[in-house]
């Protein structure tokens, strides 16, 4: 590699780039096809396979990049990472996938879904002003998302048990979903690490990589999944599966990192971040239990709301937020 130019590095980046973007599509497409045919084969909702298929399928480039993180002794990225991750998928996610097209929401079906995240908000945020999350604190967390998914395992079969039998199709969907999630996972490691070899050979502090591409990248699959759903008219994926990741990504990622390695959690989440995220989630409540709908103007605002958040990051507005309260 120390034989190559940083011509030669970045052209090489960008192809990584390119074909990690093709990965991510191509696997969006993949998922939400085959997930739609698990709902319909089993007999269960399209937001409970969102919400727990494809949710957790998609939070896996989080889980791995949280845990590796706090073992490796840096457990602000943890941290950051599910934080982070949780803003993005509610307005850039959200937002981008409301512009392709208006997100329509049961919101009868989405109440139990909705408040799961709301608590598993506030115990996040409670561990944030705590300063720590602990193993037993882990534990529990853990036992909630496992409750959680089998409560709405319980409920969408009797929701739906009365319904006809769908009309086996070929293939096998639940290979197909899996592959489909694996190639998301894949696609954004390759992005990811094509977007960092190319900052580096364009001079980019590395600091400035990671808070950027690997916050964003880690987001990736939910996206793709979310916009492949927007341009299949799959209102239900979309919503299910960003409600279930953030729940995930609480309850299972964070609680994880913490059950392997008790989570330290810096003072300046608290400080900044964690009232952005309680304000973002209040703000996806709302939309999803008293509007029901999330049009392409509220999705462009969303969508400028998060890139406002990122400037203020950049910009030190963060900081100056934490200095202010110290």
């Amino acid at each position: 590699m120390d034989a190559l130019s940083n011509y030669e590095l970045a052209v090489l980046a960008l192809g990584a780039i390119g074909f990690g973007i093709w990965l991510l599509v191509k696997g969006g497409d993949v998922t939400i096809d085959s997930a739609v045919r698990i709902a319909e084969n089993a007999g269960l909702s399209k937001l409970f396979i969102a919400a727990t298929i494809v949710a957790f399928g998609t939070s896996a480039p989080e889980l791995f990049t949280s845990v590796t993180a706090n073992l490796g002794g840096y457990p602000g990225i943890s941290v950051g990472n599910v934080i982070g991750s949780n803003i993005a998928n509610v307005l850039m996610v959200i937002g981008l996938s409301a512009i392709i097209a208006p997100v329509l929401i049961d919101r009868k079906e989405v109440r139990v879904d909705t408040w799961v995240m709301v608590g598993a908000t506030v115990a996040m945020s409670v561990a944030a002003w705590a300063g720590v999350l602990p193993f037993w604190a882990a534990v529990g967390m853990i036992a909630a998302i496992i409750g959680y998914v089998v409560y709405q395992y319980k409920a969408s079969r009797i929701e739906v048990e009365e319904d006809e039998e769908a009309e086996p199709l070929p293939g096998n969907p639940y290979l197909l979903v899996t592959v489909g999630v694996t190639t998301l996972v894949i696609g954004a490691e390759i992005l990811v690490q094509g977007a960092v070899a190319g900052g580096r050979a364009l001079g980019v502090p590395e600091a400035v990589i990671g808070m950027t591409v690997i916050a964003f990248g880690t987001s990736l699959p939910e996206l793709m999944a979310c916009v492949a759903a927007a341009r299949k008219g799959q209102s239900d994926m979309i919503v299910g599966g960003i409600v279930g990741s953030n729940i995930f990504n609480i309850l299972s990622v964070m609680a994880i990192s913490a059950a392997v390695k008790p989570l330290v959690i810096d003072p300046r989440f608290f400080a900044f971040d964690v009232p952005v995220v309680l304000a973002v989630t209040a703000l996806f409540t709302v939309f999803l239990l008293l509007i029901g709908r999330i049009g392409r103007v509220a999705g462009a605002l969303m969508a400028v709301a998060y890139i406002l958040f990122t400037v203020a990051q950049y910009g030190g507005v963060a900081d100056l937020v934490v200095t202010a309260q110290n």
